[in-house]
């Protein structure tokens, strides 16, 4: 009787350890995730680029780029015009002069996010249409403390050339007119890319 159990316990232990196998080799046949190489999705050594040109925000007119979308009902009364929120589709051009080469637009929105100064809420692509980057994209998220001499930004993402893109952006009024709110800004844009 001794010799049976201690067979049993033979054959239980065999049997537990082939199972724990094929349990542990099944999760991972059926895994989420899997690490990569960055090399297997062709992507070779990481580059820094600094791109620079100029965004034209035109709210004035028959053809503004910047349209408000939505609005609460304290934006009117806010100094900051806290809960405006505007889509963009805004030129960008090598020079501050509209006329000049168009490199790409800047699409997305804005929305003033602030009750106390003047800071809203950017969320925008640059979609480059010239150049080794035409048809690539930045992706912007972050605050843009407009009253700021310089803003900056952060780059989160992209596509195309720009796929796994990270650095930042730094904002700066060239001008801006009182009169009809529309605006030229300056960005120097770095960004580490494959």
């Amino acid at each position: 009787m001794a010799k049976i159990l201690q067979n049993l316990a033979s054959s239980f232990l065999i049997l537990s350890i082939v199972l724990s196998f094929l349990i542990v080799a099944n999760a991972k046949s059926q895994r989420f995730t899997k690490y990569l190489s960055p090399a297997t999705l062709g992507l070779k050594k990481e580059k820094l680029s600094h791109l620079h040109f100029y965004f034209h925000d035109i709210v004035s007119g028959k053809n503004p780029t910047a349209v408000r979308i939505a609005r609460a009902d304290m934006t009117n009364t806010s100094s900051t015009g806290f809960g405006m929120v505007a889509m963009i589709d805004d030129p960008l051009t090598m020079t501050p002069e509209l006329s000049s080469k168009l490199v790409g637009r800047a699409q997305g929105f804005y929305a003033s996010a602030s009750q106390n100064d003047v800071g809203l809420l950017m969320t925008m692509n640059f979609v480059f249409m010239e150049g080794k980057f035409n048809g690539s994209t930045l992706s912007v998220l972050g605050r843009n403390s407009v009253l700021s001499t310089v803003r900056e930004m952060p780059i989160v993402g992209g596509s195309g050339l720009f796929r796994f893109a990270r650095g930042y952006a730094q904002a700066s009024t060239h001008m801006f007119d009182r009169t009809t709110g529309d605006a030229v800004v300056e960005y120097n844009v770095y960004v580490f890319h494959y």
